[in-house]
């Protein structure tokens, strides 16, 4: 598939075909990062692991519980 280089405001843009967005299960609003190895633009889905996300969190940025009220409904055990 062949496509083209655009402006799009300051910066330039490229439209993914729809059937390579479908077939790499992009959609709007998936993030994605973007990386250079030798003559290549890499676009690669941006994953997140809980093991990534955990070995972020430090006493600093740990916040304790937060009160919303009492329990209603089905809430109650």
């Amino acid at each position: 598939m062949k496509s083209r280089v655009t402006r799009w405001g300051n910066s330039l843009g490229v439209r993914i075909p729809k059937s390579l967005a479908q077939e790499s299960g992009l959609t709007e609003g998936t993030p994605i990062v973007f990386e250079v190895e030798d003559d290549a633009i890499i676009i690669r889905r941006k994953r997140y692991s809980l093991e990534k996300l955990l070995s972020q969190v430090t006493p600093k940025n740990l916040h304790g519980e937060t009160d919303i009220g009492p329990p209603v409904r089905r809430e109650i055990w």
